[in-house]
């Protein structure tokens, strides 16, 4: 998540500095840090800002789980935890996902593959 990303994040959430510091239960420093890019964002981070901003968007909108966005086949859904969970619209929450055949583990690689999906772009339009 780049700088700017993060904070249009925040300000789609619609909260000051000092609120997303207390949601992410960090300090408004490393918040105005991450916005000024003084610091790297850590993957923790992102991912809480995600998770957050998805639920804004989720409410506003529908969209179709990613197993029936790309297409899945019957024996790569049953191996992939966002079947198993019921979560299609927030697979690019969980580590370990079958992504394009086969898992995905490491979050950093795994978010250079979610954010050239249509089923995260659909629930980040803004980013």
């Amino acid at each position: 998540m780049t700088k700017e990303e993060f904070a249009r994040a925040r300000e789609k959430m619609g909260k000051t500095q000092r609120e997303t510091a207390q949601l992410l239960g960090s300090s408004t420093k490393a918040v105005e840090s991450f916005e000024q890019g003084w610091r790297r964002i850590p993957p923790h981070v992102e991912r809480q800002m995600l998770f957050l901003l998805a639920h804004l968007n989720s409410l506003s909108g529908s969209g179709l789980p990613c197993w029936e966005a790309q297409q899945c086949p019957p024996i790569t859904r049953r191996r992939c935890p966002a079947w198993e969970f019921q979560i299609g619209r927030f697979c690019w929450f969980i580590n370990g996902t079958i992504c394009h055949g086969k898992a995905q583990e490491s979050w950093e690689n795994k978010m250079k593959l979610c954010r050239r999906c249509g089923v995260f772009q659909s629930m980040f339009p803004d980013l």
